[in-house]
């Protein structure tokens, strides 16, 4: 019996096959069923594994004839799938079940991987574990401490006077010209494999000048056939530095580091030069530089192992930046390599191919899917650590101490743009970690009346752990000081905003928008940063009063309203001009989410009888704004750069306005006293003296109120059982070596969570057979109608 019209079709029949499962069903015969190929049209197919452990096979005779029936097929081929397959719904390859991989995700493209340029959160996820600066801060010791990374110990640290003689680190402000950092390195540090480095022969660059054939089959750094590496040097560190003052980089700290590194303004200016010159050639003003041949009096090779760098005067804070990645070594030859044009128009640049010394690379960056980091070959080695706190030690946080780092071969981020698919599949188990959303906080954890957080039995029964600290930021409400009612120096101006500060309860702020992960502020500085006072002594006597449970209570209402008639309003009316009081907060613009914030901000205001007007604009707009003066309250916040209180107070710094010198002095505000304490305060060494100036810059503070002392957000993470060593740092960004997983544990747990349900499928599939009989029935007499 011929197939109608011409068709070559075939019909399978099941048989046993020895072996295991196999997902080629589902990916070539069930597609051809759905699109009503005949399956034997399928190349290569005369003989498929079904997953279920079966084999089709082509008969003659019958066929698939109408959609009916192929679905019915799919339905059981289907079902016959999931039978054997824990992990149905298993995002990644089979294969990679026990491998030692991390899974994580990111939310939105890193911009920058050039160490020059990079200055982001979201960015140093990945850079901060390939580049390697001198110092690191040690992973579980509180308060943070800077200890060597690539440096093989401590910046040795000397001071010379205007007249080259050295002077002790004690001497009076101004006595000291000049300070070094003399800096020894590990030897033996290998960077990555890299097409850079590749040699022919002869000994002659492969990459440094390829001509348009052979960049011709180059569209990733995959492409290369041939890599390289070569020991980091001295001379490295030395020209990322003077990168730094390249202004085709625009590197964010460039300004800052003209202030303090001697020469570095004056190798800009060289650097500025030679890019004109290189414009008039045909390659741009991109063609490579040689670095080396740019002086900047600032920084000095020693030897291959040793370098200098040469600060105006004392700036202790300098020896923070030497553990961020601006200042991590940077080969010649990677300029070289990623300045050739036609890699550019690739998009191989050091933006998006990183090149380091660290436990890790880059191995792909498909920043719409997906990006890999995989263990450095060539990485250098280095032991966890053997010290901890008490806490980390009953937590078992030294398990590990002593043993080699890294302990995960591949971190796998994939691009997660919503929060519930990504909390979706850490609770399946398919990423090892979890911030915690909004949606999702009371599924995860509870707080108990104390608002103490705790996880919920869910979480418990899954064997999750939870980790919180307090972050080294604060959010806080900006006055401009500037501005003719709320700013200024006059009793009028500071019982006005006193008041306001007491009427806006950060605490309810906190439960209602934040879900209790919040700590109300009390000044200036966050806990962990030198300085910050713990109990009574830490609290803001302007707002809140000691409560019988010895904690900070906020003031209440009335007191607020009393310190307004003070000021001159009563009900919100100005009892010198008869006017209501109106004043204007610029925010930015905002979606559902933050009117509901700005809704809340206005009912504040009118505890205290003022009209509230909201000025909303987009993020440009507001900036503009801030940069004029002609805001009058706002909102913004600030993350440390470093854990120390000059990080913080230099946000109130005089010299810092944003209207004169466009600094982070959001608030325009200056006090001659508390400019002059902090210009000692900055330069000294953490010790009683110092903890005494802080004291006095947080009273002054306190009182004259520029801000309301918002909040420091609280950070909250969920880690599965089968995630090792895991402990919050606020201030490192190299953590990923630290971390081990027990992947076998992690398997298992996958398979039990992820078991398929049959039951309803099955019983859909009765539902539809039974539904179908009817329809089944009239087919087969109109067959045999036709046949006849």
């Amino acid at each position: 019996m011929k197939p109608e019209h011409g068709e070559a079709r075939a019909v399978y029949y099941l048989l046993p096959e020895r072996g295991g499962p196999d997902k080629s069903l589902t990916n070539r015969i069930l597609p051809a069923i759905i699109r009503g190929m005949s399956i034997t049209q399928l190349p290569a197919c005369t003989c498929l594994k079904v997953s279920s452990g079966v084999q089709a096979r082509p008969r003659r005779g019958c066929v698939i004839r109408k959609p009916v029936f192929r679905f019915l097929f799919l339905l059981f081929l289907t079902c016959l799938s999931a039978c054997d397959d824990s992990a149905w719904n298993d995002p990644y390859p089979h294969k990679d079940a026990r491998a030692n991989i991390l899974y994580s995700s990111f939310g939105e493209r890193p911009k920058h991987m050039d160490p020059a340029r990079s200055y982001s959160s979201n960015e140093y996820v990945f850079i901060g574990q390939i580049y390697e600066p001198p110092l690191q801060y040690h992973y579980l010791k509180r308060p943070y401490e800077l200890i060597p990374l690539a440096a093989d110990s401590m910046p040795e640290v000397s001071y010379k006077d205007k007249n080259g003689f050295p002077v002790g680190e004690s001497s009076q402000a101004g006595v000291i010209a000049e300070s070094r950092y003399d800096i020894t390195l590990k030897a033996g540090m290998l960077y990555q494999p890299h097409p850079a480095f590749a040699k022919d022969e002869k000994g002659h660059y492969l990459y440094h000048q390829m001509s348009d054939k052979q960049l011709q089959p180059i569209h990733t750094l995959a492409d290369f056939k041939q890599f390289s590496s070569r020991e980091v040097t001295a001379q490295d560190y030395v020209n990322q530095i003077k990168r730094l003052a390249d202004p085709r980089n625009h590197s964010p700290i460039s300004s800052l580091m003209a202030q303090y590194v001697l020469g570095f303004e004056e190798a800009a200016q060289a650097i500025r030069k030679k890019i004109a010159e290189n414009k008039k050639s045909a390659q741009g003003e991109y063609q490579y530089i040689d670095l080396s041949q740019i002086e900047m009096k600032g920084v000095e090779v020693l030897d291959e192992h040793h370098y200098r760098i040469r600060l105006k005067g004392r700036y202790p804070q300098f020896v923070y930046w030497l553990s961020m990645t601006f200042f991590s070594p940077m080969p010649w030859e990677a300029e070289k390599f990623y300045s050739q044009p036609g890699l550019k128009e690739r998009n191989i640049s050091l933006d998006w191919y990183p090149l380091g010394s660290g436990p890790y690379m880059l191995t792909e960056n498909n920043p719409n899917l997906r990006m890999v980091l995989q263990r450095n070959p060539n990485f250098h080695g280095e032991d966890c650590p053997v010290r901890a706190m008490p806490q980390q030690i009953a937590e078992g946080l030294l398990k590990d101490a002593g043993k080699a780092m890294p302990f995960i071969d591949r971190a796998v981020y994939n691009l997660e743009k919503e929060t519930i698919p990504y909390w979706n599949k850490f609770l399946q188990g398919y990423y090892d970690s979890s911030g915690i959303s909004s949606d999702s906080f009371d599924q995860a954890v509870s707080l108990n009346a104390g608002g103490e957080a705790s996880l919920t039995e869910e979480m418990q029964h899954k064997g999750m752990r939870l980790k919180s600290s307090v972050q080294a930021s604060i959010h806080y409400m900006g006055f401009n000081m500037r501005d003719p009612i709320v700013g200024g120096n006059t009793e009028k101006a500071r019982l006005l905003r006193q008041a306001i500060s007491i009427a806006m309860d950060y605490e309810e702020f906190i439960s209602i928008f934040a879900n209790g992960r919040g700590v109300a502020a009390q000044g200036m500085l966050p806990p962990g940063i030198f300085g910050f006072r713990e109990g009574t002594k830490g609290i803001n006597p302007y707002v809140y009063d000691v409560n019988k449970f010895v904690r900070a209570s906020r003031k209440p209402i009335s007191y607020a309203r009393e310190l307004m008639k003070k000021a001159g309003y009563v009900d919100g009316i100005d009892m010198q001009t008869g006017k209501p009081l109106i004043l204007y907060f610029d925010a930015k613009s905002s979606g559902p989410s933050d009117r509901a914030r700005l809704n809340w901000v206005v009912k504040q205001f009118e505890k205290l009888g003022i009209d509230l007007v909201l000025r909303s604009t987009d993020y440009n707009r507001f900036q503009e704004k801030m940069r004029k003066g002609s805001a009058q309250i706002f909102m913004w916040g600030w993350n440390a750069d470093y854990p120390d209180p000059e990080n913080f107070f230099f946000l109130l710094f005089g010299g810092n306005c944003k209207q004169d010198n466009n600094g982070e002095n959001a608030a325009n505000y200056q006090n001659a006293e508390f400019d002059a304490l902090f210009e000692r305060m900055k330069y000294m060494p953490n010790g009683e003296e110092r903890q005494k100036i802080v004291d006095q810059m947080q009273e002054i503070l306190r009182h004259d109120a520029p801000w309301v002392w918002g909040y420091h957000p609280k950070g909250y993470s969920l880690y599965h059982n089968w995630f090792k060593n895991v402990e919050p740092n606020l201030m490192a960004n190299n953590t990923l070596k630290y971390k081990r997983l027990d992947s076998d544990v992690r398997a298992e747990k996958r398979a039990q969570w992820n078991k398929p349900v049959l039951l309803p499928l099955l019983l859909l599939s009765v539902l539809l057979l039974l539904a179908l009989i009817p329809a089944i029935v009239m087919y087969r007499q109109s067959e045999r109608s036709q046949a006849l």
